[in-house]
């Protein structure tokens, strides 16, 4: 290990890093709570996602230690997992594709920008592409899928629920979904304050428990035909062994009569994981002075690869976007400083495959406050956005980029249209020698994606 990970090298030790590997562990274990309530909404498997989600985070972790030495750990992101269930699926099901068929697609868009992603990784193009983004639609994506995110954890615990007279509407308090939901993040809340390690699983943790003690108590009542389900899990030897429904569900079907569509979904897919890769990468090597003198990530290209390779595992294996995890800071907070931490981690999640019946418990108002709380950390990007009106493009760029997201429920609607305007504004404005070649391919790309809608919209 001391010659492999160099400890010495990087000023740690065996028990630093595996300790740091399970602070790492409980700070973003709550994905594999988190990540089956959100896909299952997609018609797919929870235990089958669980499966997959625990199995591709394990799997890509752990190549990540070996491959890059980092000690940063990967599953399947927030944001994009909503982006999968709620917006690709969602759409697809509308314009009448049976669900079952839909995750199927939308997995195979995550497999195609997972591959596309290696590719890059290999290249130069991959930075070019970070660099030339404006800064002002970096940020603003940052903070539109916060937004979305926060929006998806109200709606699952009833918080937010639809009102055809106010669009939205505040849900019912007296039913312990609400209640508890909203307490949740209040707990979370309280235990940030005070440095807790593993808030986030923490937070859902005690949100469960109250939820059992409501159902003990005849305030939760158990209605399979609702949807409402004994929060108590379930120990038998057949809920211990893992669920493999969703793997090697490809369906390439989909690409040929619905191309330009497909390409929009696989590089709304792509585009968030470079920047989100790229961000977590770099935010977890400044906490751990991994940079080198001249700012730069050291062995970039093989943590890029890691990512690229787990989202390709992931997708065949039923699961949306693997990415870095924000959440590695935890670990390098505590002295992890090499791919031992990483590896620690990895294993832990493929351990936690064999305890499947106590996640699947986990109700959707309990991981509500995590999804509120991860909304509101990448929400404080907005502080970085320009909206002072200096640069027209740049502040209603950035504006639609925030607000379309969660007011259309679409990642890719926010990207879009924030892109658009920018490019658009910028030539309006005689400033087109602003706009660089890379931002003048996405414009035309889009551009062909808003004409076809406009030409034959969605039902």
């Amino acid at each position: 290990m001391e010659r492999f990970f160099k400890l010495k090298e990087h000023g740690t030790t065996v028990g630093t890093e595996v300790s740091s590997g399970f602070v790492t562990f409980l700070a973003m274990v709550y994905i594999l709570a988190v990540n089956p309530n959100i896909l299952s909404a997609a018609g797919m498997d929870r235990a089958s996602v669980f499966t997959a989600t625990a199995l591709s985070a394990g799997v890509a972790t752990i190549f990540m230690a070996f491959c890059a030495n980092y000690p940063v750990a990967l599953a399947s992101g927030m944001g994009l997992n909503a982006y999968f269930a709620f917006t690709v699926v969602g759409n697809l099901t509308k314009a009448g594709t049976p669900q079952d068929q839909a995750w199927r697609i939308a997995l195979t868009a995550v497999f195609v920008e997972g591959v596309i992603f290696i590719l890059l990784s290999l290249t130069s193009f991959r930075e070019k592409l970070v660099n030339d983004i404006p800064e002002n639609l970096k940020h603003a994506i940052t903070a539109g899928i916060g937004l979305f995110i926060a929006i998806i954890g109200l709606k699952n615990a009833g918080i937010v629920a639809n009102d055809d007279s106010t669009l939205i509407t505040f849900g019912s308090l007296n039913t312990p979904q609400v209640a508890l939901g909203l307490l949740g993040i209040l707990i979370v809340a309280v235990l940030y304050h005070y440095n807790v390690k593993g808030y986030i699983l923490i937070g859902i943790l005690i949100t469960w428990g109250l939820g059992m003690i409501a159902q003990l108590t005849g305030w939760y009542q158990v209605n399979p035909d609702a949807g409402v389900y004994s929060l108590f899990p379930s120990f038998t030897l057949e809920s211990l062994k893992p669920v493999d429904h969703n793997m090697f569900k490809l369906d390439f079907g989909y690409i040929g009569s619905n191309f330009l569509d497909f390409a929009v979904v696989t590089f709304s897919f792509l585009f968030v994981d470079i920047f989100d890769t790229a961000g977590t990468l770099i935010g977890v090597a400044q906490r751990g002075n991994l940079l080198d003198e001249e700012g730069n990530l050291p062995r970039a290209k093989e943590a890029l690869l890691s990512d690229a390779v787990g989202t390709v595992f992931g997708a065949l294996v039923g699961t949306s976007t693997v990415t870095s995890f924000v959440e590695s800071t935890a670990g390098v907070a505590n002295g992890g400083r090499t791919g031992l931490t990483s590896l620690t981690t990895g294993i832990l999640f493929l351990l936690s495959i064999f305890f499947a019946p106590i996640f699947l418990a986990i109700p959707s108002f309990a991981t509500t406050p995590a999804l509120v709380w991860v909304g509101l950390l990448m929400l404080q990007s907005i502080k970085r956005i320009d909206l002072d009106g200096t640069d027209i493009a740049d502040m209603v760029g950035g504006f639609l980029a925030v607000i379309m997201m969660p007011f259309t429920s679409s990642i890719a609607n926010g990207i879009m249209w924030g892109m658009l305007s920018w490019v658009i504004l910028k030539v309006a404005t005689k400033k087109a020698k602003d706009v660089s070649p890379i931002m003048w391919v996405v414009f035309a790309m889009f551009m062909a994606y808003a004409l076809k809608l406009w030409l034959v919209p969605m039902e």
